[in-house]
């Protein structure tokens, strides 16, 4: 299946818009723990939203502690760029997204930090969630990270 629009997301070139808002987070480290947390997309302007997320970050060993990380996504042709929010901003990904047979949108990036290398997919599913998930590799980081997001009313 070729075209990129659905139901939920509308065309692939809109998903940063209808990202707006408030969204509830669960994600499993797997091997490492789980975080549990509230995110939001807030408008900069037509093209970029500020993403913030904070929450209640639970490691194997017991500790528990808050966490908390901004990114910068900005709207492009058939997807979006994820930015660290740095001065000046630098990219982390960019993702193109394409329908799938089921529906959904997907698509994926990859990213270089030093030696480490991040693999990311994120899928829009059709009934308006979202899953993000960071497989790492590499001399210093060995992981995979899901990220699963229900709007919140």
């Amino acid at each position: 299946m070729n075209e990129t629009v659905i139901d939920s997301w509308g065309d692939a070139s809109d998903v940063v818009t209808r990202l707006a808002g408030a969204w509830s987070f669960d994600r499993v480290i797997e091997g490492q723990g789980s975080m549990k947390g509230l995110a939001t997309f807030t408008p900069l302007d037509a093209e970029c939203l500020a993403y913030r997320e904070q929450g209640r970050l639970k490691l194997l060993n017991g500790t528990e502690l808050e966490a908390e990380r901004e990114y910068l996504f900005r709207k492009r042709d058939r997807g979006f760029e994820v930015f660290f929010k740095e001065t000046p901003p630098r990219l982390f990904h960019a993702i193109e997204l394409a329908a799938s047979d089921d529906g959904a949108l997907n698509g994926s990036g990859d990213h270089l930090c030093n030696l480490d290398h991040y693999r990311s997919t994120y899928t829009f599913l059709t009934d308006g969630g979202l899953v993000v998930r960071h497989a790492v590799s590499g001399p210093r980081k060995d992981y995979t990270m899901i990220t699963a997001y229900m709007r919140v009313a």
